[in-house]
């Protein structure tokens, strides 16, 4: 059996968490908690492959890679309210 290993991505989105793996295109779910999106990106992921290779398409490999960076400024200057 083969494995393949995907990065997935999870946001707030309002009251829910958007989940989604960008080397699969369209595979998006969401879930009450995190760990709710958790479970439902992973059966997503796994239906996504299931019907690529049902249909004899290849399975993409995440090739990707993710980091991150950090950036310093000043805080913004808020304009004082103007009095009437």
């Amino acid at each position: 059996m083969n494995q393949y290993t995907y990065r997935v991505i999870i946001e707030p989105d309002g009251k829910h968490f958007h989940a989604y793996v960008p080397a699969l295109p369209g595979c998006h779910t969401v879930g009450k908690t995190i760990t709710q999106a958790r479970v439902h990106v992973q059966e997503a992921m796994e239906l996504y492959l299931e019907v690529l290779n049902d249909r004899g398409d290849a399975i993409p490999r995440d090739e990707s890679f993710e980091t991150f960076h950090t950036v310093s400024m000043e805080r913004p200057r808020v304009p004082a309210k103007k009095r009437a």
